[in-house]
């Protein structure tokens, strides 16, 4: 029976099976992640796994103690209890060995069968129902069980495959053990698919679930191993983001903090830039100085000159102040000339006194 099924059946199943179906799901999850453990510690779950196979032939039975791959003839056991059923001891951490009884492959109807899809949920209950159009025998007269063949995903049918076997030659032997003290865990044959088991779920054996025992430990530990597989990719990103997260803060704040200096660098170079147009639009003062100078008659003599943003004012007294209009507008970068006010004559000297407004604009030298 498939994982898939015997969780199916845990869920649905005849009332009473719950820890019968719960083994074999244990027993299929078991076997999955045995496959993945070193062979050290698959070594040591088996030795832990321990299995009495008794194979019948007539009214004797072999009794093979079985431990992992490894098996040994412990004895034998018959029908009419003349033989004792051999002792196998067992220390008190160890699991009780589980009983097998293995028929030989004469004994076993194999059929494999074709069922719509859509009784996959209730497999077991289809097939024990058509049992009796699937073989030449009623449900109560067999054991059975059954497995689906892996198929794609979707098809409208499942491949089934069915064992089964008559119950009267099996029910001697598991009354046989029973009376023995060594009820029946398990009933199957040689060739058997995985965890087969032809004994239904209410007759087996209730053992109690072992939630500590060492294998179910290192399959818990299997189980953490894989969460951890699955989970450690996606810590490991978010601990990245994190990291890249942090160091993009960094970065911005860093950048945020060169850009500041950046601008403020800016600032002072247009502020100095600023400071250096402005001193070369400045008129050139000694130009200024050498015009005057040169055009300003020797009978004229300048008492006040004042100069403030390209206005120059003149203050002084000249022998004719009227013509000193016309000299200045004939200098270069000089014109807005005018008189700020009336010329008035100096009794003393006999000269007229003036005061001159003008603009100079001129800022370098041709």
């Amino acid at each position: 029976m498939a994982l898939l099924d015997r969780l199916n059946f845990l869920v649905k199943g005849p009332r009473g099976a719950g820890i019968a179906a719960l083994d074999g799901v244990y027993e299929g999850l078991r076997e999955s992640l045995s496959a993945c453990l070193p062979k050290r510690v698959r070594r040591m779950l088996a030795r832990r796994r321990r299995r009495l196979i008794i194979e019948p032939e007539r009214e004797v039975a072999r009794v093979v103690l079985a431990v992992g791959e490894e098996r040994e003839p412990v004895g034998a056991v018959d029908l009419h209890a003349i033989i004792p059923f051999p002792d196998i001891s067992h220390s008190g951490q160890e699991r009780a060995p589980t009983r097998e009884l293995m028929l030989p492959p004469d004994a076993i109807l194999t059929r494999r069968v074709s069922l719509p899809a859509q009784v996959r949920g209730n497999l077991a209950q289809v097939i024990r129902y058509e049992l009796d159009r699937l073989s030449p025998f009623q449900p109560d007269e067999v054991l059975y069980d059954f497995s689906i063949r892996p198929g794609p995903k979707g098809a409208r049918r499942l491949n089934v495959d069915l064992a089964l076997c008559r119950r009267d030659l099996v029910a001697p032997w598991i009354k046989r053990l029973g009376d023995a003290g060594a009820p029946i865990d398990r009933v199957w044959w040689d060739g058997a698919w995985s965890n087969a088991n032809l004994l239904p779920p209410s007759e087996r054996p209730k053992r109690r679930l072992e939630l500590f025992s060492l294998d179910r430990l290192l399959w818990t530990s299997a189980l953490l191993l894989v969460a951890a597989i699955l989970i450690g990719p996606w810590w490991q990103r978010q601990r990245i983001a994190e990291a890249l997260d942090s160091q993009v803060r960094h970065a911005r704040i860093e950048a945020v903090a060169v850009d500041d200096l950046r601008q403020e660098l800016e600032r002072a170079r247009l502020g100095s830039t600023a400071v250096l147009q402005q001193k070369w639009d400045e008129p050139n003062v000694l130009v200024m100085l050498r015009e005057l100078t040169e055009r300003i008659p020797d009978d004229t003599w300048i008492q006040t000159f004042d100069y403030n943003d390209g206005r120059v004012e003149l203050r002084g007294e000249s022998g004719q102040a009227t013509a000193l209009i016309a000299l200045l507008e004939q200098a270069p970068g000089m014109d807005e000339v005018s008189f700020r006010s009336p010329v008035t004559q100096v009794p003393q000297t006999g000269k007229e006194r003036f005061n001159i407004s003008l603009r100079f604009s001129r800022t370098r030298e041709e």
